[in-house]
């Protein structure tokens, strides 16, 4: 970027940006209140109640977490234990920053844990994705952190695997998720409030020989990683990157071209609500919310509250 380039983005469109930002967040009252609201939902994620199990083989739940989303992976997990009353074997991949004083809190609510270091996830990735013959998604790896939900669970595991990102909460039965876990068939996706990939539908569908489907939102995603062609993934990547560059919906479209013209089990959005807003964002009626973009003011200023209260043992 020019001299008069960078001026001009340091002079116009960041503080414009960040004007925008304020105003989307509801002011500068807001802010702060959805602030003291993620304060408070770390703090509370240290005392969660031990979740209460009615039985049943234990479910195989994966996420990605660290310093930052810790907390949100414990409500996250703690929802669905307590609205499905089975017991968890939640497998977390440390982004590389979850120390002890964020692993204790998780391992207290789930004995059953499996940490997985990001060691040992990089000794994987250089057998099975070595950066000689993925050089372009091993560098998205370490500076797109999103990919790390593909790559990290699937990279040379064989088997289906049920990956969610942290930011949601249940507050009823995940029934359709338990079904699929305990007899996987196809990949299964959630439902986007709108499509959002990134790119070009017309390099998209060209890159995966079919029509990709609208709102593919990988906030749950089912997949088994026997089927994932690595070669294809490294190329797809590559070609999105030096045709349109790259772009933050990059593992949303890499995943979405992935399933396109399969059978899918798709989570209904009125159940499993992306992006919810009034009157759902706070009657909480579905079974789940996914807590994107603006929607996050409700999760950190009152639903993490509703949830917590409405769900821990009286």
């Amino acid at each position: 970027m020019s001299l008069a380039g960078r001026l001009f983005y340091q002079l116009y469109h960041r503080p414009v940006g960040a004007i925008r930002t304020l105003i989307d967040e509801g002011g500068p009252l807001e802010r702060r209140r959805t602030t003291l609201g993620r304060a408070s939902m770390e703090a509370a994620a240290y005392t969660l109640p031990i979740p209460i199990s009615r039985g049943g083989a234990p479910v195989e739940l994966h996420l990605l977490t660290g310093r930052r989303f810790w907390y949100q992976t414990a409500f996250c997990l703690w929802s669905f234990a307590q609205t499905s009353g089975r017991p968890l074997r939640p497998f977390i991949y440390d982004d590389g920053t979850l120390i002890e004083t964020f692993r204790a809190p998780l391992a207290r609510l789930f004995p059953s844990i499996e940490f997985i270091s990001q060691a040992d996830t990089l000794a994987r990735l250089d057998q099975h994705l070595p950066s000689s013959r993925f050089p372009t998604l091993r560098e998205r790896w370490l500076n797109y952190p999103n990919i790390r939900k593909l790559t990290d669970p699937h990279v040379g595991v064989r088997g289906w695997k049920l990956v969610l990102d942290s930011d949601l909460l249940f507050f009823r039965s995940p029934e359709l998720l338990i079904s699929w876990i305990d007899s996987p068939r196809h990949p299964l996706h959630a439902v986007d409030c709108e499509t959002s990939y990134g790119y070009s539908r017309t390099l998209m569908d060209s890159l995966a020989g079919t029509h990709v489907g609208d709102l593919i939102n990988v906030g749950l995603t089912g997949l088994s990683g026997d089927e994932i062609d690595w070669e294809q993934l490294e190329y797809w990547t590559a070609t999105l990157h030096a045709r349109e560059r790259t772009n933050y919906y990059l593992e949303q479209a890499l995943i979405a071209m992935m399933v396109a013209g399969k059978p899918c089990t798709v989570a209904p959005a009125q159940d499993y609500v992306t992006y919810p807003t009034l009157p759902e964002s706070h009657a909480c009626r579905a079974i789940m919310h996914h807590y994107v973009a603006n929607s996050k003011r409700d999760y950190f200023q009152r639903n993490w509250r509703h949830c917590l209260d409405s769900l821990a043992p009286q």
